[in-house]
């Protein structure tokens, strides 16, 4: 018994529906626009904060002009400088920032309890009292 084309449309879509809403899909690509748009921030911090920082200590070394025959050498180590800038603004973001964050947050978690009110001591004297009694 062959389906007609209807029922394969709506059963197709009624797959694509299932595969497209469950949560590891949805998450995962909330994970890959955050992290396009976080790979965005870093690029620009990149090339317009730490870049010219870098320009003022080493003036007039600009490597894009570097050539090795035909070979590029020059744009080659630009990219390399940029990767390595790129991956430790990501190491002091993400693991020393976010990690002082999480352990200041852990800190306030682990603080010791207030101590009990009053009354609650007093009755706690008061049992321990007459357990000592019997």
């Amino acid at each position: 018994m062959a389906l007609d084309p209807r029922a394969k449309a709506f059963s197709f879509l009624g797959e694509f529906r299932n595969f497209a809403f469950k949560g590891n899909v949805i998450d995962l690509a909330v994970g890959v626009i955050i992290g396009a748009a976080f790979g965005k921030i870093i690029g620009s911090l990149v090339e317009n904060v730490i870049m010219p920082l870098i320009s003022y200590v080493t003036p007039n070394m600009d490597f894009k002009d570097w050539h090795l025959g035909k070979i590029k050498i020059g744009l080659l180590l630009n990219d390399v400088i940029y990767f390595v800038i790129v991956a430790m603004a990501l190491f002091i973001f993400i693991v020393k920032f976010i990690g002082w964050i999480m352990r200041s947050r852990k800190a306030e978690a682990a603080a010791p309890p207030p101590p009990p009110p009053a009354d609650v001591v007093l009755l706690t004297e008061i049992r321990d009292l007459l357990r000592t009694k019997q």
